[in-house]
Formats: C-alpha cells, structure tokens, sequence
C-alpha cells in the first residue's frame, strides 16, 4: 500500500515563499510520476504541477508557471513544490499524488493511483 503525507502549508501574506514536502512510502517511488494538484473552496481539484520519475521532465500549469518549481528526491521517496511569489489566489488544500503507469494525461486527476490528505495554504492580501 502507497501512502502519501504532505506538509508544510500554513498562512502567509502574498508575495511570501513556502515550501511543501510530500512523503511516499510503499510501493516504488522511484518509477512514480508525482503531482501537485490544489483545490479551493468550491472549486473543482486542480493541476498545479508534475514530475516524470527521473526528475528530468517538470509540467505546470499556466497560473504557477514562473512561481512554482516541483522536485524529487528519489533516495529520500520526497516530492517537493517550491511556492513564490505567492498570491491570494493560490489558497487552496494541496495534494500530492502518484501514478504507476503513465497512460492518460497527468494534468487530469483521475490518472493518479494515491493521493495524500492534503494540506492547507492560505496566502493573504
């Protein structure tokens, strides 16, 4: 059983940075593509950032392009997302999923096997 846990969220004014941490545990991590996705209050869950298995091939989203930088450690089963320049619009529960396989697109949700509980990040104005 894959198990994910994040961490890291928390309250920030806009313009300020902050880090998430991601933890896998179980399965294979290495050959996991990883994802962040977000959801708001009354918005559907959305694509915020991908990483292939390597680390080698990064995928954002329009809104986080240019703040947002996804990594991976593969000798620590971490996954990373890097948050700056953080905006009003960037609050939302942030999740860390996994696949195994790599059909289907990795900016829809429902290609990912397991996904976290997910962690708050609130950013003021």
């Amino acid at each position: 059983q894959v198990q994910l846990v994040e961490s890291g969220g928390g309250l920030v004014q806009a313009g300020d940075s902050l880090r998430l941490s991601c933890e896998v545990s179980g399965g294979t991590f290495s050959s996991y593509g990883m994802a962040w996705f977000r959801q708001a209050p009354g918005k559907e869950r959305e694509f915020a950032a991908a990483i292939s298995w390597s680390g080698r091939d990064t995928y954002y989203a329009d809104s986080v392009k240019g703040r947002f930088t996804i990594s991976r450690d593969n000798t620590k089963n971490m996954v990373y997302l890097q948050m700056t320049s953080l905006k009003p619009e960037d609050t939302a529960v942030y999740y860390c999923a996994s696949r195994a396989s790599y059909a289907g697109s990795r900016y829809s949700p429902v290609v990912y096997d397991y996904w976290g509980q997910g962690t708050q990040v609130t950013v003021s104005s």
